[in-house]
């Protein structure tokens, strides 16, 4: 962004136009229009948002995936209050806790709110419940050298490698490492990026002790995101176009972009579209020098429960280990949706050749493992993003946010 700003400021008269109104699109408008330069932002969908939206159904406003935020997170945090978002409205901040269930094992991790980072976590790993003394001694030993090396690797390579290699046991990894991946980067151990990984232990605990917090939305995704920004960007000139952008190319004044309403010419633009979507909008000029045929995509179903009102989880958030539910979230404690659950199963699995029927029905005896008095739902709901996140593999190269051609980045 400051690249673009630069170059943008540097025009007597810039117009930005950007595609797409995800989070990426959402950040890029907002901190250019507060600079007061023009923006136009293309939307193909009719609602903002991307893959943070809210979803409506039964009288309820779901999302269409359960999603939080680390107290690390300081860009997404910085723009959701230059938004005007009052997080202690808008969001529950809860110190790191993490329970996770098995059918034969409950851990308990706690991090100490009387100590700085990273004593926080030594104190809270020394004290977790359900973890032998040797799988302690592995998991500080783990966090210690990683820290030594500045959690750097000269090498990348696959996090189930590197942990097996890092002489994490088999217990450490199933209801520690694994879950945290699975939460962090949406990619099985198999294949996902160690140095990625190590990016958000760096940045989630070696910082201020808040680093670690979760951070968990009161209000659906639309509320907490898409609609302050939405107005922040209206408030402040920016237009709001719902088209499809069908094709970019060079002219003399910068760029025309000709969409599915019209065409019209700006000096720079921003694509903050999925890789996948790149190839049918790129302007010939970049076909050949911007490689993405390295990324692949990883789902995200998150399966909602509605009980009896008067039912709930032990505790707002839950990790479930050995089961195809990963993270259950008990929408009745955050957002006061009483009764409704939502179990979130990061990845590809064997849900997905599940009908949604038979998905609820085996994730509500998963959660009667749990909790045995929830009784049967009322109703269900399936959502699943297909393509929620690329696959954070090891060794992906990506592009710059720069491009060969001025005043076009990614």
């Amino acid at each position: 962004m400051a690249q673009v700003l630069s170059n943008a400021t540097q025009n007597t008269c810039p117009h930005v136009a950007i595609i797409g109104a995800g989070c990426a699109g959402l950040a890029a408008a907002s901190l250019l229009a507060r600079r007061g330069i023009a923006v136009t932002l293309f939307e193909a969908a009719p609602q903002l948002g991307g893959r943070a939206r809210g979803v409506e159904y039964q009288g309820l406003t779901l999302d269409n995936g359960q999603h939080m935020l680390l107290g690390a997170y300081k860009e997404t945090i910085a723009l959701l209050q230059l938004a005007g978002v009052d997080l202690s409205q808008a969001m529950h901040r809860l110190p790191l806790s993490m329970t996770m269930v098995s059918p034969n094992t409950l851990l308990t991790l706690n991090t100490c709110p009387l100590l700085p980072a990273p004593l926080h976590l030594l104190v809270g790993l020394l004290l977790a419940k359900g973890l032998s003394a040797h799988d302690k001694y592995l998991a500080i030993r783990f966090m210690a050298l990683q820290q030594l090396r500045q959690f750097k690797l000269a090498t990348d390579l696959p996090l189930a490698q590197f942990l097996q290699q890092q002489l994490q046991s088999p217990f450490l990894v199933a209801h520690l490492w694994e879950p945290l991946c699975l939460a962090a980067l949406n990619t099985p151990l198999a294949q996902a990026s160690s140095q990625v990984f190590l990016n958000v232990l760096r940045d989630s605990f070696t910082g201020k002790k808040t680093d670690s917090d979760f951070l968990l939305a009161k209000h659906d995704l639309s509320s907490l995101i898409a609609s302050p920004l939405s107005q922040f960007l209206t408030a402040h000139g920016t237009t709001i176009t719902h088209t499809t952008v069908q094709h970019i190319s060079t002219c003399d004044a910068g760029f025309t972009l000709q969409s599915q309403a019209n065409t019209q010419t700006f000096s720079h633009v921003i694509i903050a579209v999925g890789p996948h979507q790149l190839s049918h909008i790129l302007p010939s000029a970049l076909a050949t020098s911007v490689d993405v045929s390295r990324f692949s995509y990883q789902p995200i179903t998150t399966v909602y429960l509605q009980y009896e009102t008067k039912q709930a989880l032990p505790q707002a958030m839950l990790g479930m280990v050995g089961t195809l539910s990963q993270w259950a979230f008990d929408r009745g404690q955050l957002c006061g949706q009483l009764g409704l659950i939502a179990v979130v199963i990061s990845t590809s699995g064997a849900h997905q050749n599940m009908s949604h029927a038979e998905l609820a029905q085996h994730v509500n005896s998963e959660l009667h493992g749990v909790s045995p008095s929830l009784g049967h739902p009322i109703w269900h709901k399936v959502i699943t993003e297909k393509r929620a996140t690329f696959s954070c593999d090891a060794g992906l190269k990506r592009p710059t946010h720069q491009t060969s051609l001025p005043n076009l980045f990614l």
